[in-house]
């Protein structure tokens, strides 16, 4: 689950890492209000979507010369009229894709005099399975072109979770950044409260960009301030955050993945013609593999899991003919714990509930399998039956195109 912008730099807040001041905004109205509480004399108008780039991205709406997703201003009456530009249209990002995203809501902040820009992220290293920093003096909007081009100024390192967060640690982030002195001590406190929100809130990567020194003024030193942030968390352990949970955009979310989500169904949208219906991760990507083997692509990625019922099958089948890229639907199921059988009575259930109109393959293998094969053969549907994964693909791939 991913929040915006302004619910990861209040999360982050609430465990003492500093952010400048900033207010959401849901109307035009709101985001000049929310100026009237900042100190000014610059203020940051943000649009907030979940994607990166909005600096650079474009509003669809307002053509070509138009400023990007973050723009500043420094009057009541710009902060208005970036608002209005923004709310209600679709901003295109690097991330978004061509469709782009439509902007429901704003983050006004306090402009800060910027010095310098680093990046700093956390996530969870899937080969030592710990913690792990990643740290760069090159932050900002192109960090991915400083990964591509220059990798060697961006700097790792992981955390024992038997000792936890160790003032060494922090000193490796300082040093990393070329910061000393103060700057160096708050990089150091800075570093273990992003840590203790990462495990505090079972995140699955926290990114700061860009963690921001600000300039010195009057008595005040540089500061280190988060000026942007991207929080995701661990959907596995979402019952342990119900107050997380609260802070869901369903309005972000693809409509497919959400509803699926409701069924503790693994969805994933792709760009292909066949619809797929899986059990086990593992198998959905052979599956995924072997259509494309076959000259064609998938339209999803989806897996009922280990413990699918009717209820499941049948909301897996509305999901994957919502789409309407489906040309075709293979299913594939080994019966480990899942019995065959149950798995061809949604089926039918389901295609029976749909009115199917596309091509359905299925191929049933393991527990009940000719129970299975015996409930699809007398269900009077037109369900092209398999003998093995390779006799699916080739089967599918044939009606899908014989029906074109």
């Amino acid at each position: 689950m991913n929040i915006h912008e302004y619910q990861a730099k209040e999360l982050l807040a609430k465990f003492g890492v500093p952010v400048p001041a900033g207010y959401a905004a849901l109307s035009v109205e709101e985001a000049v209000a929310a100026s009237k509480k900042l100190p000014g004399p610059l203020y940051v108008v943000k649009a907030q979507i979940h994607a990166g780039g909005r600096g650079k991205g474009k509003f669809k709406e307002l053509g070509p010369d138009a400023k990007g997703g973050v723009r500043l201003a420094r009057t009541e009456e710009e902060v208005r009229a970036a608002a209005a530009d923004m709310l209600g249209n679709t901003l295109v990002t690097v991330q978004t894709g061509d469709a782009g995203k439509q902007v429901n809501r704003l983050y006004v902040t306090d402009g800060v005099d910027i010095a310098h820009e680093f990046y700093l992220a956390l996530l969870v290293d899937r080969v030592t399975g710990r913690v792990a920093f990643v740290v760069s003096t090159e932050g900002g909007m192109d960090i991915e072109t400083v990964a591509h081009d220059s990798p060697e100024k961006i700097h790792t390192f992981d955390v024992d979770p038997a000792t936890g967060f160790m003032p060494h640690h922090g000193r490796a982030v300082a040093n990393a950044l070329g910061l000393t002195g103060d700057l160096a001590k708050q990089a150091q406190r800075l570093a273990g409260k992003v840590y203790d929100t990462f495990l505090g809130t079972d995140a699955a990567q926290i990114e700061i960009n860009p963690l921001a020194v600000t300039e010195a003024s009057g008595d005040s030193g540089a500061k280190l301030l988060v000026l942007d942030a991207k929080v995701g968390f661990d959907s596995n352990a979402a019952f342990r955050h119900k107050d997380l949970l609260e802070l869901r955009d369903e309005t972000e979310e693809d409509p497919q993945e959400l509803e699926a989500s409701k069924y503790d169904l693994a969805y994933i949208k792709l760009d292909g013609n066949i619809g797929c219906m899986v059990n086990g991760a593992g198998l959905a990507m052979a599956t995924m593999d072997i259509i494309k083997l076959n000259g064609e692509f998938p339209a999803n990625f989806l897996d009922v899991g280990g413990g699918a019922n009717k209820e499941k099958v049948t909301a897996a089948f509305k999901i994957i003919l919502s789409d309407p890229a489906v040309k075709g639907i293979l299913v594939n199921i080994f019966g480990g714990t899942m019995r065959c059988d149950i798995i061809a009575e949604g089926i039918v259930a389901a295609a029976k509930e749909v009115n199917l109109s596309v091509p359905l393959v299925v191929r049933l293998e393991g527990t009940n399998v000719d129970k299975g094969k015996e409930i699809l053969a007398n269900s009077g549907l037109a369900i092209v039956p398999a003998n093995d994964l390779g006799d699916a693909a080739k089967k599918i791939v044939a009606e899908v195109r014989s029906a074109a």
